[in-house]
């Protein structure tokens, strides 16, 4: 005979207390993070705002990135955001650039295909060249050196460098500041060489031009959320690099070609997408690993200005033979930053979809290849030293023998 055993009076109530103060100490140990977050976050919008008043190019892409990095350095480590705030951010740039890429830019890309993938092919070589003057110059093993001068998606890459045996913080510093040093440098230079025009310059929304009728904003932002919500799974799913831009956009791109509507970003959700994507770029800056690696740094800030400057050259050339406008051509070319050159694009006034179609194209190409190549240079690179050492040995070997 069984009885049934009731709770004590009272016991469901102390159970909910012991709840309720469980999650009451969860919120309190957290509020240091949210509040170092929203410090990060407000002092980001201040810079923003002040760099927009002084016209500076790509200002809340700079502005958040340049807190970022003065954070980082003041706390003397890496103040890291948590993953969503970047993945948020990239979301938004990507769906701002699917409204912008339309098929006759694929169309007008294919076009150039000849031209294109030969300035391609020379921006990846001259990236690898620079990662291999890196390791002779600074005394880094070449697969650490070759990982982080790879143009490519920056945290596919670092997510890549141990499985490969590199030394994955060098190759995160190494990455991050090539990153860096293309946000910091390319959007000034292209904004002097190339003035913005007024007519270019967009102003309320981002939106794809064309004729066809536009929805209610609440509804067209639910269309954006739903497309970003299935990107973000898709891209996961199938494990894109930079999935969190390259999913919502893709998503994004069929949704916007296939429906009969017109569909736009505003201009605020655009600016806290680069707000977002600068500040995470700005507070993965390692100090204390850079001053360990000084010289490695030093020289790597020599390699990536060259770098720079060649690739500028390449897309004039890419200019000169396919007459396509100049700022599209040089951002098209630029060693990274596919977010940042986005947002420049935007900002001055060339063409979207093309730069787009040029920065994936190198994008995917280096990502799907780089391991292959990595690993053929390396293992090359190794057996030449190894019959150095042998025949150093032989010479050995033939001066003590009498």
């Amino acid at each position: 005979m069984f009885r049934k055993i009731l709770p004590l009076p009272g016991s469901q109530s102390v159970c909910h207390q012991d709840e309720n103060s469980l999650s009451t100490k969860k919120i309190v140990s957290s509020l240091p993070e949210i509040k170092k977050i929203i410090q990060q976050l407000i002092t980001a919008i201040l810079a923003g705002f002040f760099l927009h008043w002084l016209h500076t190019p790509v200002a809340w892409l700079l502005g958040p990135m340049l807190v970022g990095i003065a954070y980082a350095i003041i706390k003397g480590k890496l103040q890291p955001l948590p993953s969503r705030f970047k993945t948020v951010g990239q979301v938004i740039i990507g769906i701002v650039s699917a409204t912008r890429l339309s098929p006759e830019t694929l169309s007008t890309a294919t076009t150039y295909s000849i031209p294109l993938l030969l300035c391609v092919f020379t921006t990846g070589s001259m990236s690898m060249l620079s990662g291999y003057l890196l390791s002779r110059w600074a005394g880094i093993d070449r697969t650490t050196s070759f990982l982080g001068f790879i143009p490519g998606s920056a945290a596919s890459i670092v997510a890549m460098s141990e499985e490969m045996g590199a030394d994955a913080i060098a190759v995160a510093l190494i990455q991050y500041i090539r990153v860096l040093l293309v946000v910091l440098l390319v959007p000034t230079i292209a904004s002097l060489l190339f003035p913005t025009h007024p007519d270019t310059q967009p102003t309320a929304t981002v939106v794809i031009t064309n004729n066809l009728p536009t929805l209610p904003m609440l509804l067209n932002l639910s269309v954006l959320a739903v497309c970003s919500g299935l990107g973000i799974w898709g891209g996961r799913q199938l494990r894109l690099p930079s999935s969190g831009f390259l999913g919502p956009f893709l998503v994004g791109l069929v949704a916007f070609w296939m429906l009969p509507y017109q569909f736009q970003v505003p201009q605020p959700i655009f600016y806290a997408g680069q707000l977002l994507v600068g500040l995470h770029i700005g507070v993965q800056f390692d100090w204390q690993t850079a001053c360990k690696l000084l010289r490695a740094v030093l020289i790597e800030v020599g390699l990536v200005i060259a770098l720079i400057l060649i690739c500028l050259g390449i897309g004039y050339e890419f200019h000169v033979i396919t007459h396509v406008d100049t700022v599209t051509a040089v951002l098209g070319f630029t060693p990274g930053g596919i977010e940042a050159m986005i947002a420049t694009v935007l900002q001055l006034g060339g063409d979207t979809g093309l730069v787009l179609a040029m920065q994936l194209t190198r994008m995917l190409g280096i990502l799907l290849i780089a391991p292959w190549l990595v690993a053929f240079l390396v293992k090359r690179a190794k057996r030449a030293n190894s019959q150095l050492e042998q025949a150093k040995e032989l010479v050995e070997f033939n001066r003590v023998e009498p």
